[in-house]
């Protein structure tokens, strides 16, 4: 069976892939050894939202008597139905993304695939039967999973990746949290608003360290308010699942200390998925567990390209979607831009949320601008006081000398909605004056966005 394209993998960047092909008049097939829409979908983006709004409502309950409520008595969960709810959210979602495949006309092809010289694939499927299928393009797109320490092996029960945390049969009564970034911190903010002891172990001196420092202080600060103990500068150099729970031999600055928990969640990162999948069979390029591709995603050997966390850009699953529209809309010939990758936005779904997007204040110094930099409290907005949620900023940071949009940095509850705007700014290259001059609905969060950038020039009104 022939194909125009053949995408290996359905997560955000495979199935996104395989539609704007076969909107272009591509003959297009995806293989997916497992569930349609990959980890994002069924394992990592999705389900954790949800459990996060679930957290979130009950964190509401307990807070009624704000609101003017009568007292909820005694707010209670039943754990495995939160977790139920989050299974069947994705699992909603991945059969929608079995309905876009049938409407776009996709054939889907359910096996492990293996690349092979002469643009071709096999796939070998659950029976163990191989088929061996060829396409003019194949794109590789087959994620990644959580990453292994080797002094922190997981074994799916005390020591555990994001996707058991995602499953687990019973709540656990206390848990080490090992790494703050995104997946870290949002996994302990579910846990603790749920009541789990939860324990933070971050070797950087800053949580979520890709953010500009500011941000991270407060979200520090903010995380530690709500119960949650964080060891920044710190290590787990072992573990003993010996017991009947985890001991972690944790190295700090002042030594080393041990700490006890029913589980431990390796957040450390990401590990590609490119073994066994025929790249060396083929001679496709690797470089530090990446794929090397030029400039339009395609590989060392013609024909054959990659897209998303296999590659050495950012592993988000918006970037994945991004590359693969890119790449098909190259094939077809289409004028089209190359990705920013200096205007990729980043979230991080605890509460308070985090969002960000260009250079932090530090890196803006660091690459010589003379900055100009604004920060609107929220607890000054209207919105957010009504909302009974006023924990956070907005910080903007401009280039002086010519009113370049560097970096917007965004902490509070319903930002992950709102970096968008500086998104699409940068984009246009819009000025400062720009975004004060474009009247912002009242009330409303984004409001914060332009007092942040009219402090920035001396022009805000409500500080």
């Amino acid at each position: 069976m022939n194909y125009d394209i053949i995408v290996i993998g359905s997560g955000p960047g495979g199935y996104v892939t395989a539609i704007r092909a076969s909107q272009l008049g591509f003959k297009t097939a995806i293989i997916e050894k497992e569930n349609l829409g990959g980890i994002c979908l069924n394992w990592g983006c999705i389900p954790t939202k949800a459990l996060l709004k679930s957290a979130h409502v009950f964190n509401y309950l307990k807070k009624a008597e704000e609101f003017g409520l009568n007292k909820v008595e005694n707010p209670g969960f039943d754990f495995s139905k939160v977790i139920d709810r989050s299974r069947g959210v994705a699992t909603k979602m991945s059969g929608g993304i079995s309905f876009l495949m049938k409407k776009n006309k996709i054939d889907v092809i359910m096996g492990t695939a293996k690349v092979q010289k002469g643009k071709k694939v096999a796939v070998t499927d659950k029976d163990g039967k191989t088929t061996e299928y060829a396409a003019q393009h194949i794109i590789i797109a087959t994620g990644a999973r959580s990453r292994e320490l080797p002094n922190l092996p997981q074994d799916g029960k005390k020591v555990i990746g994001y996707r058991q945390a995602l499953s687990l049969p019973q709540q656990p009564k206390s848990m080490i949290v090992v790494g703050s970034g995104a997946i870290g911190v949002e996994f302990a903010d579910f846990y603790n608003s749920m009541g789990t002891k939860v324990t933070i172990v971050e070797f950087m001196p800053n949580i979520v360290p890709v953010e500009d420092e500011e941000v991270s202080k407060h979200l520090e600060k903010s995380l530690k308010k709500a119960g949650i103990e964080i060891m920044t500068n710190a290590s787990v150099e072992s573990v003993d699942t010996s017991g009947e729970g985890v001991k972690a031999n944790v190295k700090t600055a002042s030594g080393n200390t041990t700490l006890e928990a029913d589980i431990v969640l390796s957040a450390v990162g990401i590990t590609a998925n490119i073994e066994n999948i025929g790249l060396e069979d083929v001679g496709i390029q690797t470089d530090k567990g990446r794929v090397l591709v030029n400039e339009w995603y395609e590989t060392s050997v013609p024909g054959y390209y990659a897209i998303g966390d296999i590659l050495p850009t950012q592993a988000l699953a918006h970037v994945a979607s991004a590359e693969g529209i890119t790449l098909v809309e190259k094939l077809k010939g289409l004028h089209i831009e190359k990705i920013d990758y200096g205007n990729i936005p980043g979230c991080t779904y605890c509460h308070p949320e985090v969002a960000s997007v260009g250079l932090t204040e530090k890196q803006a110094k660091d690459q010589g601008y003379e900055i100009k930099v604004g920060k609107f409290p929220l607890s000054a907005s209207g919105k957010a006081t009504a909302n009974g949620d006023t924990d956070g900023f907005i910080k903007v940071i401009f280039d002086a000398k010519y009113g370049e949009w560097l970096g917007c940095h965004m902490i509070g509850a319903g930002v992950t909605d709102m970096i968008a705007e500086a998104v699409v700014a940068r984009k246009l290259e819009t000025t400062g004056h720009e975004i004060i001059k474009s009247v912002h609905p009242h009330p409303t969060i984004s409001e914060a966005v332009m007092e942040a950038v009219a402090a920035a020039y001396g022009e805000v009104i409500h500080i």
